[in-house]
């Protein structure tokens, strides 16, 4: 239990002094809020200041945008927990590797497990403020808002397991970040893609992040499926990058 205290306070205080990663969890949240409050202000307060033209066309602009992405609160949701979290851990791992930290802490004394708890913990606590944010601009409250929010979570999980899986089978940082790239372009910028495509939100359906897009749907009245249906895909997401991310740790290490 000490030492994984000590991983987890060594790696608040590294995140908290790299604004490469602290900017990950703040970045989506404040750009959804940004793209929400454009597409929802008053543009009526500011008719005097523009020709009947130009508001003619800026409420046109902001109609076809709504009509064309019904939730973009939604798509900065799926986007962080798919693309932002893999590459943010893959790096942590590798770059430990890289500089043979983990080498110290094993001859520490310090087991696998503590440190890949302690690591894990850290970006879970982090990704708990960047879902209620999403959450709550979302306009989700009560009931639905932890419904929301245990759907975020449960792909931040299934995340931080790939993450942690790409940095212990690759050699350096660099190639951590090569290999993080297409998992998150999959499975951030994919549900993005099936928010405009009924045949991509079908062959994506299986994926954990597309699930948050349903469940969303969901809350919003837009879907009828059950609730229980894309929590149970989630946490098979969960079992099957479990299963892969053990039989790595096994062959790999992650003591480099």
């Amino acid at each position: 239990m000490r030492n994984l205290k000590a991983v987890f306070k060594k790696q608040l205080k590294i995140t908290l002094k790299n604004p490469e990663t602290l900017i990950q969890f703040i970045i989506y949240p404040v750009l959804a809020w940004a793209i929400l409050w454009f597409m929802t202000m008053d543009y009526e307060a500011y008719a005097g200041y523009v020709t009947a033209e130009a508001q003619a066309a800026i409420d046109n602009m902001i109609d076809a945008i709504n009509a064309a992405m019904p939730n973009m609160v939604t798509m900065q949701a799926t986007i962080f927990a798919g693309m932002a979290l893999i590459p943010v851990v893959a790096a942590v791992l590798a770059e430990d590797i890289e500089k043979k930290r983990l080498r110290f802490l094993s001859m520490a004394g310090v087991k696998p497990a503590s440190y890949l708890i302690g690591i894990s913990g850290v970006m879970l606590l982090a990704s708990l403020g960047t879902s209620f944010a999403f959450s709550w601009i979302g306009g989700f409250r009560g009931a639905d808002l932890w419904v929301f929010m245990g759907a975020m979570m449960g792909g931040v999980v299934v995340s931080i397991i790939i993450g942690a899986m790409i940095g212990m089978l690759t050699k350096n940082l660099q190639s951590a970040q090569g290999l993080a790239m297409p998992f998150g372009l999959v499975l951030g910028f994919g549900p993005f893609i099936s928010q405009f495509n009924d045949r991509a939100a079908t062959v994506l359906h299986p994926l954990f992040t597309q699930q948050i897009n349903v469940v969303a749907d969901i809350l919003d009245g837009r879907n009828d499926a059950p609730l229980w249906q894309s929590f149970a895909i989630i946490g098979a997401n969960a079992v099957v990058f479990g299963v892969l991310f053990a039989i790595v740790c096994k062959k790999k290490g992650i003591k480099g």
